[in-house]
């Protein structure tokens, strides 16, 4: 299916064709940016190295950032990315050794 620009869609169905275009690549971005997240356990020994504030900061900033360059809410896509990456945490933390998450 060819790429449309919106000025160029006649049609809701048009358009709504595109929006699904556009989500499917999202979500192909999306599993790219996961197998990233996987590999990167293997230098993560613990739960500190994992939560890496300083790094988890700089993204959302960066992208705050990044989404005021699109025109986009940097308050919306700030929560967009703070729940992306409380999930992909939460996957890291399972590929830790059980000792290294919450040691006492």
């Amino acid at each position: 299916m060819p790429v449309k620009s919106p000025a160029e869609c006649n049609t809701i169905e048009e358009i709504r064709a595109e929006i699904d275009r556009i989500d499917r690549q999202l979500l192909s971005l999306l599993g790219e940016r996961f197998g990233y997240v996987k590999a990167i356990t293997r230098f993560k020994k613990t739960e500190e190295d994992v939560r890496a504030p300083q790094r988890y900061q700089a993204v959302l900033t960066q992208r705050r950032a990044w989404a005021e360059d699109e025109g986009l809410d940097p308050d919306v896509i700030e929560q967009i990315y703070k729940d992306l990456i409380a999930y992909f945490i939460a996957e890291e933390l399972k590929d830790l050794p059980k000792a290294s998450v919450n040691p006492q």
